[in-house]
């Protein structure tokens, strides 16, 4: 059985992955949108975060071990996630080496973000910009996007148009060599 092919969407939050996604999930039907925080909503109901009763590893770990389980029975995914810190880093690598994986840098503006934190109340403000301290730093993308620029339906169609390319996806490879380093 061939391996699913795996659409990585990494971005800070409140960029536009998840909207971006749905997008995507519209011109790919055979594809599904995997987010790591539904995924995170899991590993929440399992856990007893009152009374500090918690899984002793960080949920990454879990969720690239899935999506590697769907990508291993031919499940084509989008994922929804933000390579935020070292330990993902090396978890996301390590994890998905040997997957195909079309690397999708998400960008937009700190002004946008800001806005779009203070829309959805369910952020702190300036979380966004504060993962731009780590988040695009050392990747190589197979194609980048900028929600704040280009309508999410353009994004979802140049995304769509790059799988189409009969080049190789490169950037996983290349930021793997890069973080390794």
């Amino acid at each position: 059985m061939e391996k699913g092919l795996i659409i990585v969407l990494n971005g800070v939050s409140s960029s536009g992955k998840s909207s971006l996604a749905k997008e995507l999930t519209k011109l790919l039907p055979d594809y599904f949108s995997f987010s790591i925080d539904d995924y995170d909503l899991v590993i929440e109901k399992m856990e007893d975060r009152e009374n500090n009763r918690l899984i002793p590893i960080e949920t990454e770990y879990f969720y690239y071990k899935n999506v590697a389980m769907f990508a291993d029975k031919g499940v084509n995914l989008i994922l929804d996630q933000i390579i935020h810190d070292s330990k993902t880093k090396h978890t996301f690598y390590e994890t998905l080496r040997d997957y195909s994986i079309l690397l999708v840098g998400v960008h937009c503006s700190s002004e946008e973000l800001n806005r779009r934190e203070q829309l959805r109340g369910d952020r702190r403000i300036g979380l966004a910009t504060s993962q731009l301290e780590f988040v695009h730093k050392q990747e190589v993308y197979d194609i980048e996007v900028n929600t704040t620029v280009e309508p999410l339906s353009i994004c979802a169609q140049k995304i769509v148009e790059r799988l189409k390319n009969p080049n190789p996806f490169t950037g996983f490879n290349e930021s793997h060599k890069t973080f390794n380093r």
